[in-house]
């Protein structure tokens, strides 16, 4: 009994690496583009393990993406909004988002590259599946608190309102390049991002509040 706890640690501290590792790889290359080889070397892993835990590349990826949103999913849950005013909730909604996608490049990357393979790895992940459902119902418990007291308007649906607060802060870094040329901006100083996290709060609060 006791010599098996050890290795159970190290097996968990080790997938943990390969996860890490292949997280940063996939996002910097995608699946086709990330190899293996890079993923061990980085996690300091065998790459016969990662075979023996994950089974192949793609398999590997499906779990990355899987825990990548499931991250996000749970950081959302933890910021504890059912307990806020509805104005106030929503306003802590809108700068959490901004701000995960600022800490969390690699997610977007993910994201990306997720998109690009039609969704196939996350698709009939239930645990993904559960883990949405209670964020939109969490927004739509906001929304309905916000109307119930008259500072929202009805009818909103809260997963439009979803994508759009992830849209306004997703769009804005991943056209930040292309968007610094085109706009004649830099798009990450300091003062810009203030600008644009002030922007994304006073469009959404415009989108719920009533007149």
């Amino acid at each position: 009994m006791t010599e098996t706890k050890p290795r159970i640690r190290d097996a968990d501290a080790t997938k943990a690496r390969i996860l890490e590792a292949a997280k940063k790889e996939f996002a910097r290359l995608g699946l086709g583009g990330a190899r293996v080889d890079e993923i061990a070397d980085q996690a300091k892993a065998n790459k016969r393990m990662i075979y023996h835990y994950f089974g192949s590349k793609e398999e590997l990826f499906k779990v990355v993406m899987e825990e990548a949103y499931l991250d996000i999913r749970t950081a959302e849950q933890a910021l504890d909004l059912e307990h806020l005013p509805p104005r106030e909730a929503m306003i802590k909604l809108v700068t959490f988002t901004w701000h995960y996608y600022l800490d969390n490049p690699e997610f977007i990357r993910l994201v990306n590259s997720e998109n690009l393979h039609g969704a196939r790895h996350i698709e009939g992940s239930e645990r993904l599946q559960d883990a949405s459902r209670r964020f939109t119902g969490m927004v739509g418990d906001i929304l309905k608190r916000g109307e119930a007291e008259g500072v929202f308007r009805p009818g909103i649906d809260p997963v439009q309102l979803n994508i759009t607060i992830a849209a306004i802060g997703y769009y804005y870094l991943t056209n930040r390049f292309t968007g610094a040329i085109l706009f004649e901006r830099d798009f990450m100083t300091e003062s810009a991002l203030k600008e644009r996290l002030a922007f994304n709060i006073e469009t959404i609060m415009r989108l719920v509040e009533r007149d």
